[in-house]
């Protein structure tokens, strides 16, 4: 199952900074993907919106039955709503617990906790369900819907302003709704006849005109947040409403933070009536317009900051990801300021999550194509020294290309070319006098990658233009 299925070439970036990854192929056969966690395995577990959890192996395959099937609970609108979040309790080995935030047909978020069977490791137990919370929902829209364990043990909880358009009753900015909130809540220590509890430092605690589960307030759709597992900060990607994508940073001790939903979108004016100084609000420290580098955009899907070994030119790059263009993106930073890169879309890709396997490892998946890729660094493992010489002429190119491997001693054994939705397009196995020419005659105006391998499996990847 694992290979690789193609390259993207970063472009558009505003500075000097480009970095080359490609996806792998991890598994298929998902459907509607909007989440993908591991339980302290190697195992990941991939949110079917309609209300399925599927466990995927570590060598890409499917179980063939459900971890957790509520479809029956759970809204089928086929819209914003349905199964959307899974957090696995930290002490999950020993009390299998692992909680949901789901829509119900009833137009309610719920917040709720089930138990993995105690004797099969594969199956959860759909009977064991403890609703925590109940969050009516006025509209289908804007539900949030990720939630996190932070570094304390506390569930944090995303939900969006409640739906419609231009969060018309600004719930965003009401501390006493949890809508357009993100919240915090314990769950290993009930109060007040609930069946959670709240943490003593949470900012509004005791403060009678704020619900003490707010954490931060003034978000409008937080799809997707996560956890830097190095500095615990908070990364939360907003989707905009017209025009901007934003993305939050937060340090893990940020308690109160409003983030400014619906006075701004973004850093730019929205609606500023009612609205608190602005001096008191968080502002992102990126964002990007729908019309951002061509392509229309229309909605973040936030991601991870990478934090694994195995690809460590990847160590501290923020990911994320458009639902609409179908791009990656990517935010460096570089002496406190970063820098934002996007990838050439993917066609017929609706990025719906990323995922963190148990080693940092980061994934993707999206809501329509049934599968589930690697990220990965294209230039991982690559002696530059041993193929630098290879060079590409003309470039652009019209009708003919060639392909100059120079001196080595090595042989060229492969070279395959791709176009930028990832289709291989061509195939060479064969080569005489150390060069090679491609017919591109017939071939469409654009952006091709070119994969060179060696005999010694080194790899190295180049770009050309057709005119």
């Amino acid at each position: 199952m694992n290979k690789v299925f193609f390259i993207i070439a970063l472009v558009c970036s505003v500075e000097n900074y480009a970095q080359e990854i490609e996806l792998e192929l991890f598994a298929t056969g998902v459907s509607n993907t909007v989440n993908i966690q591991h339980a302290g395995d190697s195992r990941l577990f991939v949110l079917d919106r309609d209300g399925l959890i599927q466990i995927v192996n570590e060598n890409g395959i499917l179980n063939n039955q459900p971890f957790l099937d509520i479809i029956d609970r759970v809204s089928d609108g086929k819209d914003e709503r349905g199964l959307l979040g899974l957090a696995f309790h930290p002490n999950y080995a020993s009390n299998r617990y692992f909680y949901v935030n789901y829509v119900n047909n009833s137009l309610e978020t719920i917040i709720s906790r089930f138990s993995r069977s105690d004797s099969n490791i594969q199956l959860a137990d759909p009977n064991s369900e403890l609703i925590l919370m109940r969050i009516p929902q006025p509209y289908t829209n804007h539900n949030g819907g990720e939630i996190v364990f932070d570094n304390n043990g506390f569930l944090l909880i995303a939900l969006g302003d409640g739906g419609d358009s231009g969060d018309p009753q600004d719930r965003s900015q009401n501390l006493r709704t949890f809508l357009g909130k993100l919240l915090r809540i314990d769950v290993n220590n009930p109060q007040n006849g609930d069946n959670y509890g709240i943490p003593n430092n949470n900012p509004y605690v005791d403060n009678p005109n704020a619900l003490n589960e707010i954490w931060a307030s003034g978000l409008r759709n937080p799809w997707k947040f996560s956890i830097d597992k190095t500095t615990n900060d908070i990364w939360i990607a907003d989707v905009g409403q017209l025009k901007f994508e934003e993305i939050n940073k937060a340090s893990a001790s940020d308690a109160g933070l409003n983030y400014g939903w619906r006075c701004y979108e973004g850093n730019n004016t929205y609606n500023t009536s009612n609205c608190p100084d602005v001096n008191t609000l968080t502002f992102p420290i990126a964002e990007y317009s729908h019309e951002n580098s061509g392509r229309f955009k229309c909605s973040i899907t936030g991601g991870y900051r990478y934090r694994g070994t195995a690809q460590p030119n990847l160590t501290g790059i923020y990911f994320f990801a458009d639902y609409c263009s179908s791009e990656i993106g990517m935010l460096k930073e570089n002496n406190g300021n970063w820098t934002m890169t996007f990838t050439e879309p993917f066609n017929g890709n609706n990025w719906t999550t990323f995922g963190e396997d148990v080693n940092g490892e980061l994934y993707i998946g999206d809501i329509s194509s049934g599968s589930i890729y690697k990220i990965k660094d294209a230039t991982l493992g690559l002696d530059e020294s041993t193929l630098s010489h290879i060079k590409l002429f003309p470039n652009p190119v019209n009708d003919e290309l060639t392909i100059d491997f120079g001196t080595s001693n090595r042989q060229i054994s492969e070279v395959y070319v791709y176009n930028v939705q990832g289709q291989q397009i061509k195939t060479l196995i064969t080569f005489e006098n150390n060069s090679s020419k491609i017919s591109t005659k017939n071939m469409a105006k654009g952006m091709y990658i070119m994969e060179i391998f060696n005999d010694a499996g080194q790899k190295t990847t180049r770009k050309f233009i057709k005119n």
